[in-house]
């Protein structure tokens, strides 16, 4: 995905974000032990918080060294069949997000995702067959996806539906009715949320490069400029598919998860929904929030 989930760790406990670092690490592992060292490095936070979702409790934490941090063993959540779930949907999205990036760029810009879709074929073939549902259900939204693009389709709905659709799919594989249709509603209206940020942080850009941009269309934005009116609406649309998270987050006992998934759904995405429009977020991203974050990543 699009590494715009992220963590309140500013002001998270230390016990919930030392939590949040054990499911970062474990879902790595997991990724590891099920298709090797190459694949550990497509682990990102929206990847985490879908090994999160899908996860039944925390479990006693295992201990181990990675290439990472070799030197100091570190606690990471052992694998689970929720883990391994998340392994092989991590592999298969990010595997079609390589596709799409080929498809979506020239030669020269689109060599970096042929060279990653390439590197991931083997590990996809095989989450895929251990998955076919899902693998299915993305080849299958990201049609519909490209032919909306292809059209240049102005609506903000219909994409981002597609999306939307895509994630929810993730769920699919989950035994209890009740919570299945609980983390289907959240993973939907995560996904609209996320394709929707994604389309404005790269505003800019697609009215440099003539890319397709549902939010540009929309509001009939040129060169990447926000309009008051249209920042007012656009950011009304993405606190409603907040909102609409939080309304399914709260049918459900998330158990020792629930501080972490509050403080996402309650803060982090509103700041990070902010950000993107004020046009920081990248710059955020690169310094003062990855300096925040670093000692979750340097001990996975």
């Amino acid at each position: 995905m699009h590494g715009y989930v992220r963590p309140p760790l500013g002001t998270l406990p230390q016990a919930e974000a030392e939590r949040f670092r054990r499911a970062y690490c474990g879902l790595c592992h997991a990724l590891g032990e099920r298709y090797g060292l190459g694949e550990r490095f497509i682990l990102n936070y929206d990847f985490t918080y879908l090994a999160i979702l899908l996860s039944d409790g925390e479990e006693p934490p295992a201990w181990g060294r990675c290439p990472v941090s070799p030197l100091r063993r570190q606690a990471y959540q052992p694998q689970t069949p929720a883990l391994a779930l998340a392994a092989d949907e991590s592999v298969i999205l990010a595997y079609w997000q390589s596709r799409d990036g080929v498809a979506d760029h020239g030669v020269v810009k689109g060599l970096k995702y042929r060279a990653g879709s390439a590197a991931l074929r083997g590990a996809y073939r095989k989450a895929a067959q251990a998955r076919p549902g899902f693998d299915q259900a993305v080849r299958q939204q990201l049609s519909i996806l490209a032919r909306l693009e292809a059209d240049k389709c102005p609506s903000l709905d219909q994409p981002a539906d597609a999306f939307a659709a895509l994630l929810a799919g993730a769920a699919a594989e989950v035994d209890d009715p009740i919570r299945r249709r609980v983390l289907e509603q959240i993973l939907y209206h995560l996904g609209r949320w996320v394709y929707l940020v994604d389309a404005a942080d790269d505003l800019k850009e697609d009215a440099a490069s003539g890319n397709y941009n549902p939010v540009a269309l929309r509001f009939g934005l040129t060169g990447g400029v926000w309009t008051p009116a249209a920042r007012r609406e656009f950011t009304a649309t993405l606190d409603h598919s907040i909102h609409m998270m939080t309304t399914a987050y709260e049918l459900w006992d998330f158990g020792v998860w629930g501080p972490l998934l509050e403080g996402t759904l309650y803060e982090s995405l509103f700041q990070v929904g902010r950000a993107v429009l004020d046009g920081n977020f990248r710059a955020i991203a690169r310094g003062r929030y990855k300096e925040k974050h670093k000692n979750v990543e340097e001990s996975t």
